[in-house]
């Protein structure tokens, strides 16, 4: 089975109910949906081209990548954080507009080479207050990205999943706010800290689709507040 079956399968178990037991860290992402502001965030898995894996192990699946992009440090919210393309859903819009829209003007991608697999269940980001679609695609045609903002963005990347799920760059982001410590999954790829809500939910999405590979998760990496 390609990896684009296994993401289009995860899509029909979720909407069908049948995708398991929630991730336990997807389960801590909520807010209250009353109050909440709606978003969406574009998964956008596709075949490597001329993205070059660090990783040399065998890990599965091979040749493939997604697309990510580290937040502009001047920012106010989430300065400095790599995330999916997205951002708010506008009046009138659907999740998989928003989606494709954000993306469109974030990275200046192509969005008619996005084939839209379905989204996945909403997750909250408390921080800002926002009850997150996750729009899980596949570039059948991928076209050049790149900063359209740098107000908004640093950089756009597309990052080797073999990389993400290499053990010896998976770690425990650990950050203090208030007096308490939390802790979330991270990885360490292309010169930069994936953590928080994006770190998160990359984990749990490769644990659903059975891609994950054991790591130490007692390694820990403490981030600033």
């Amino acid at each position: 089975m390609s990896a684009r079956d296994d993401l289009a399968n995860l899509v029909r178990r979720a909407e069908t109910g049948t995708a398991g037991p929630p991730d336990p860290r997807w389960a801590a992402l909520t807010v209250d949906a009353a109050r909440a502001r709606r978003a969406a965030v574009l998964m956008l898995f596709g075949v490597l081209d001329d993205v070059p894996a660090e990783s040399g192990k065998p890990l599965a699946p091979a040749a493939l990548d997604v697309l990510l992009l580290e937040r502009a440090h001047t920012l106010g919210s989430h300065p400095g954080q790599v995330a999916f393309p997205g951002g708010r859903i506008d009046r009138g819009e659907t999740a998989v507009e928003a989606a494709l829209r954000e993306a469109e003007e974030e990275t200046g991608l192509d969005a008619g080479g996005v084939e839209v697999l379905g989204s996945l269940q909403e997750l909250g980001l408390a921080h800002s207050n926002f009850l997150v679609t996750p729009v899980l695609a596949w570039w059948q045609s991928p076209s050049p990205v790149r900063v359209v903002d740098y107000g908004e963005s640093a950089q756009v990347f597309r990052v080797p999943v073999r990389d993400l799920l290499d053990p010896d760059n998976r770690v425990m982001a650990t950050v203090h706010r208030a007096g308490r410590t939390f802790d979330s999954p991270a990885f360490t790829v292309n010169g930069v800290l994936v953590w928080g809500f994006t770190g998160i939910v990359l984990s749990g999405l490769f644990d659903q689709l059975g891609w994950s590979v054991p790591w130490d998760q007692g390694r820990l990496h403490p981030i600033g507040a």
